[in-house]
């Protein structure tokens, strides 16, 4: 997450004007949504490791020659038998499916999954930062709307006088 020159710089919210404040808003829930979308995309990879990893527990002699469903599409089964409980085919991404056995395949789930909490964990302290951001420039352009409504209530109720 790489963060461009331009938007390491501070800047005092106060001297800016109230279109430049509404377009450093627009960007700050941009990047909060993107931010959080990632997370939320991540999270979801990361839940079906974890399911994955817990469905391998499954994987003993006492189930083996059991009956079960086969998925051939997500809503499309057909009747199966689990004949061999030591090893499994393992989709490492791209395509490509690796044989491993039961050991260490859930070794394998579970790298898998402390990698996505690292990700998860580098990704939050960003997102918490861009949140604050963006209140720090709702509440700056509260009160220079408010300046702006003081001063015109000022002026209209002099020019009443």
């Amino acid at each position: 997450l790489g963060l461009s020159p331009v938007s390491k710089m501070a800047v005092n919210l106060a001297e800016l004007t109230l279109p430049q404040l509404e377009g450093l808003k627009g960007q700050l829930e941009q990047e909060v949504e993107f931010l959080t979308s990632s997370i939320g995309q991540l999270k979801v990879v990361q839940t079906k490791y974890v399911e994955a990893k817990e469905c391998l527990n499954m994987l003993n002699k006492n189930n083996e020659g059991k009956e079960l469903l086969v998925p051939l599409t997500s809503s499309m089964y057909v009747p199966g038998t689990l004949n061999d409980v030591e090893r499994v085919l393992v989709d490492v991404g791209t395509g490509y499916y690796v044989e491993k056995n039961v050991d260490n395949t859930k070794e394998f789930f579970k790298r898998k999954i402390e990698f996505l909490t690292k990700q998860i964990e580098k990704i939050q302290p960003a997102l918490q930062e861009k949140h604050s951001m963006k209140q720090a420039v709702i509440e700056v352009m509260n009160m220079k709307i408010q300046q702006i409504q003081s001063v015109q209530a000022a002026q209209s109720s002099t020019t009443k006088a």
